[in-house]
């Protein structure tokens, strides 16, 4: 598949993706990219942000590809049950342990657990090695319950603009490879 085949849904985490984010720089060179907008991203609502992601997928009129980072994950999987519209796969980076009783803030536990069951979907999973929202081994349990590719991206903290990844250039390279082996569903 190729990017411009799909509708690309960018699914930021708590406090959205800032204009140096990756995220941010992807949705701004990808033509079918858009961003699913939440009405409250520093007090995130589990139901509210489901819906409103849900209520993209669902008006999408191409086979659709999730990027989601941080709480953006949990928002997608907690989703699934509710598209309507073909999914064609889905690109998460650095899950947080949202039923850690440590993170912050605390509100963030409101979007666990995860569901432990597989995927409809490819998804591939990017995670650090030191993560502060998250274990490396925390994320390797989730891919292998999702039946996720798993990427190990090393020492790079929350993978965002605050840990030197804004522009990310390896993340282009696993994403473009991801999506060219998408299937378009149109046989």
């Amino acid at each position: 598949m190729k990017a411009s085949e799909a509708d690309i849904l960018i699914v930021p985490g708590y406090t959205n993706s800032g204009e140096h984010h990756w995220q941010s720089r992807w949705q701004a060179k990808l033509s079918t990219a858009r961003r699913v907008e939440q009405a409250e991203w520093s007090k995130p609502v589990r139901e509210d942000w489901v819906k409103t992601l849900v209520d993209e997928v669902n008006k999408s009129t191409k086979p659709v590809v999730l990027v989601g980072h941080s709480l953006g994950v949990p928002t997608i999987i907690h989703g699934i049950p509710e598209f309507r519209k073909r999914v064609a796969g889905a690109f998460l980076v650095a899950p947080p342990d949202v039923t850690n009783p440590e993170i912050r803030p605390k509100h963030l536990m409101t979007f666990g657990p995860y569901p432990q069951t597989r995927l409809p979907f490819p998804t591939l999973m990017v995670a650090s090695r030191n993560d502060p929202f998250g274990t490396y081994e925390h994320a390797e349990t989730l891919a292998d319950k999702w039946g996720a590719l798993l990427v190990d991206a090393g020492e790079s903290g929350h993978i965002n603009a605050e840990s030197g990844h804004g522009p990310w250039p390896e993340g282009t390279m696993v994403f473009s490879q991801f999506i060219s082996r998408l299937d378009r569903g149109d046989h």
